[in-house]
């Protein structure tokens, strides 16, 4: 009884023919230049792209910020301002910026917290700012349920962060349940049904 062959070398009764493509080792090389012309155009098209996209007239800012007459002050800041930072009115100045005009009174961003990064010489934008956050991710918070004469307190935890008005998701310690409400001036979350 014959084993059968597990051996993947080719049979030595047949001769061995030599492999070649149909275009040959001249088309390969065709394939090839081809290919290097393509991969060139390609870096070509996405520079000239880059350079479009990041570079404008004078005054153009890619952050949306309105392009101001020359010399025209608007509010910048001082220094490099990280998000999430309560402006004081050192971090803020009333300068001309070649990158345009944001908002035009200081008084405007004091007291305010940054909403992104701020860069120094920058202007700074309304959308930059908003109202400081009250209650931060994963704090206890107090939550409030009032529908007539029917008032219940439970305790929570703030599963998002947010200042006065906003809506913020909050667990409920003592039923798991993930409610929506709304934050108070005092800190509470107020459940409305």
């Amino acid at each position: 009884m014959a084993l059968p062959r597990t051996d993947p070398s080719p049979d030595p009764a047949r001769p061995r023919r030599a492999r070649s493509s149909p275009r040959g080792a001249q088309g390969r090389s065709r394939l090839r230049a081809g290919v290097v012309v393509a991969a060139f155009a390609w870096l070509a098209w996405a520079a000239a792209a880059t350079a479009q996209a990041t570079w404008g007239p004078p005054g153009w800012s890619p952050g949306g910020v309105s392009a101001g007459a020359a010399g025209e002050p608007g509010v910048v800041a001082t220094r490099p301002i990280p998000s999430r930072t309560i402006l004081t009115e050192g971090d803020v100045a009333l300068r001309p910026s070649p990158f345009g005009v944001g908002l035009t009174d200081p008084a405007e961003a004091v007291g305010l917290e940054t909403r992104v990064a701020l860069y120094a010489g920058r202007p700074i934008r309304a959308e930059d700012l908003g109202p400081p956050a009250l209650i931060e991710r994963n704090a206890l918070v107090l939550m409030r349920y009032q529908r007539g004469a029917l008032f219940i307190i439970a305790e929570g935890r703030a599963l998002d962060r947010g200042a006065i008005g906003d809506r913020i998701r909050v667990t409920n310690l003592s039923s798991r349940q993930t409610v929506v409400g709304r934050i108070a001036a005092d800190g509470a979350v107020e459940v409305s049904p």
